[in-house]
């Protein structure tokens, strides 16, 4: 039994708009895309093109992951975005809190993954037929209780910061796929991308888009 898709009504949050691209902090709980099924037709991309009619998808962000996204207005915006996308030059900065007191201050994760098919849409670590996944942390602040960090993806897998948190023993606060007991018990997931840097894809400048964290 899958519990009711019951998405925010929160404004839309627009952090940018140009003739090429819109950036929008994304709330919790909202798709990114439509899922399957008209209950789940509700999503931010639909929320964007009620604004920007001719928007395209670029990336996405899990439901329960707030923050920063990029939408492009244009099929050469598209192309461009999702190459910078697929080459790794986009910088993504996520902030999270997690489970228990993670140490050291700094480190990596590189544990490849791969779709985890009964359970799906859950990940696992595969060393042997995994993608490679690679992750950076610094921790900003922690207790015994929980650890706020800062999360920096090299890579882009579907899950990746929370199958890597949890696979560290630290599984990131309020995960309802990785964190169990008292972990689990929060009132979303505490995972939120902070900050995107890209290349303006009219001209190639470099831009910085960053939203706070609301928790």
């Amino acid at each position: 039994m899958t519990e009711a898709y019951t998405p925010p009504t929160d404004p839309l949050d627009i952090l940018h708009e140009d003739h090429e691209i819109v950036v929008v902090n994304k709330p919790a709980g909202l798709l990114s895309v439509p899922g399957r099924g008209e209950h789940l037709a509700d999503c931010l991309l639909t929320r964007v093109k009620d604004v920007f009619p001719q928007t395209l998808l670029v990336h996405r962000l899990d439901r329960d992951t707030s923050g920063v996204m990029v939408f492009a207005q244009t099929p050469h915006a598209q192309r461009n975005l999702s190459m910078q996308f697929e080459k790794r030059s986009v910088k993504k900065t996520y902030i999270a809190r997690v489970w228990g007191r993670l140490e050291p201050k700094t480190g990596t994760v590189d544990l490849p993954l791969i779709v985890d098919w009964p359970n799906r849409p859950r990940q696992m670590v595969d060393l042997h037929n995994g993608k490679p996944a690679m992750t950076n942390w610094r921790v900003l602040k922690a207790s015994d209780a929980e650890s706020r960090v800062r999360l920096m993806p090299k890579t882009g897998r579907s899950h990746q910061l929370r199958v890597h948190m949890q696979a560290l023993g630290h599984p990131i606060l309020g995960d309802p796929f990785y964190a169990e007991g008292e972990a689990r018990d929060h009132p979303r997931l505490m995972l939120h991308s902070e900050e995107l840097r890209l290349r303006h894809p009219d001209g190639g400048e470099g831009m910085k888009f960053r939203a706070k964290a609301p928790f």
